[in-house]
């Protein structure tokens, strides 16, 4: 009980969680994020009749739109209000998952530029969320007195998120199983049976629920007062003129504080790498032989170890420097991925959950350290570069991977003409794999040539 009790109390006595903002953030950040497709994301699209390249390159625009709103959107958070965006935030996640839940199978032209418009939708909500919820969550805390208390909340969100992950994994791959849906409809005496199309589209229907919650959580929230919020709002014109300069003005700092710069690229660099294998982990389990109906498990086993990781994340961030924790982070994700790149058979699976604690250590080491040495009134916006990177970066090894495996599967089909389509598109994607280790090294010592320099410089300049 004492421990619980210090988690969940600030050191004046008060509780962050007590503030209907802090409740709701977390809130929506559950909602948003817990999709109950994401344990068949790729499978999902290939069963409706998608391609693999296809998938990469519908993967690509969803990043490159994030990567063109992301910066624009987060000025405008910081100009307009956090609440406004999140509002349409939760409109946009909604669009998106109707164009999906309804979209007529067997035209694969219809079905492309439906997906296609449901990536545009999807990187926009992502832009639109992106700094604004995290930033108006962190100025709740400011207003409150209690700006000490976000590695916490941070951790308790990130446990919140990965419980909801356990619901949306365990669910959402059961009911893409029409044997399983079947089977429970037969136990309960039901005799309609569900098509293969319809249980398809369940996990569907089931996120389409959650955007109406979150859409209905971000109508509770409410401006923090700050000085941005106490001054009298200027016509719109203005309003954008403002949202322009401080998109520059935020830019400027990035690149004169070496600190939160070297925090976002090395970030970037480690996220873009981690999120594609995790946006490939149903095909990667289809490679090692695992049966699509574990997939949710795997995924619920997943969040589990989510609910501890964030602890671990903050231990690390109150013990280690930040420099230390980056060469532990380095190193655990290259060890994943150099076994992820053998594809062992059923235990190829322990490397792929490394890779998801990598990527959420990553999450809460950057939110940590850039919210700490960002003001309030640039906030959002800085938060929308570091997301214009991230995404710029996913979407440009995006194109690369898909063009890897292209190239891998011309030449895997010449040298071996009697292989079947599937063998050919096995060994591409093993092929296109076994690069990413080397290429993950390759981006860590680029950013560190540009980054140790300007620290060092800054060390310098504060020791005299």
């Amino acid at each position: 009980m004492a421990e619980r009790q210090d988690t969940i109390t600030t050191a004046g006595g008060g509780s962050p969680f007590a503030l209907t903002n802090i409740r709701l953030f977390m809130a929506f950040r559950v909602l948003f994020n817990a999709r109950f497709y994401y344990p068949v994301f790729t499978v999902l699209f290939l069963d409706y009749g998608l391609t693999l390249e296809q998938f990469a390159l519908l993967n690509t625009v969803w990043a490159m739109t994030i990567v063109l709103a992301e910066v624009p959107s987060g000025a405008l958070a910081d100009v307009f209000g956090r609440k406004r965006l999140l509002v349409a935030t939760a409109v946009l996640m909604a669009v998106e998952m109707a164009l999906l839940a309804f979209v007529p199978l067997g035209n694969g032209r219809v079905i492309f530029w439906v997906f296609f418009a449901n990536r545009v939708l999807s990187g926009l909500a992502e832009a639109l969320a992106s700094g604004a919820d995290e930033a108006l969550a962190y100025d709740t805390l400011v207003a409150h007195n209690m700006a000490t208390e976000w590695p916490r909340v941070l951790e308790w969100q990130m446990r919140a998120q990965n419980a909801g992950f356990i619901v949306a994994m365990t669910l959402g791959a059961a009911v893409y199983d029409h044997r399983l849906v079947n089977g429970v409809l037969a136990w309960l005496g039901r005799d309609n049976p569900v098509s293969p199309e319809l249980s398809m589209r369940l996990p569907i229907y089931l996120t389409l629920g959650f955007a109406l919650l979150a859409f209905l959580a971000v109508l509770r929230l409410r401006e923090p007062e700050t000085d941005r919020t106490r001054r009298e709002q200027p016509p719109v014109p203005a309003l954008l003129r403002e949202a322009a300069l401080l998109t520059l003005r935020a830019g400027g700092w990035i690149l004169r504080t070496p600190f939160a710069l070297a925090v976002i690229l090395f970030a970037m660099t480690l996220d873009h790498v981690l999120r594609l294998v995790v946006t490939l982990t149903s095909e990667y389990y289809r490679m090692i032989g695992l049966p699509e109906a574990s997939y949710g498990l795997i995924g619920s086993a997943v969040a589990v170890l989510g609910l501890f990781v964030p602890r671990l994340a903050r231990w690390l961030s109150e013990r280690f420097s930040p420099g230390r924790n980056l060469l532990l982070l380095a190193g655990f994700s290259l060890t994943a991925l150099g076994l992820i790149a053998l594809f062992v058979p059923y235990l190829g699976v322990l490397p792929m959950m490394a890779v998801f604690i990598a990527l959420t250590t990553a999450s809460f080491f950057t939110s940590h350290y850039l919210n700490a040495v960002t003001a309030s009134d640039q906030r959002a916006t800085v938060l929308s570069f570091k997301g214009l990177a991230f995404n710029a970066a996913y979407g440009t090894i995006g194109v690369g991977f898909a063009a890897l495996i292209g190239q891998a599967r011309v030449g895997l089909t010449a040298a071996h003409p009697d292989w079947s389509a599937s063998l050919v598109q096995a060994g591409a994607f093993r092929t296109a794999f076994a690069w990413l280790p080397g290429y993950l090294v390759l981006g860590l010592l680029l950013v560190a040539l540009v980054c140790l320099p300007r620290l060092r410089r800054r060390d310098g300049a504060a020791a005299e």
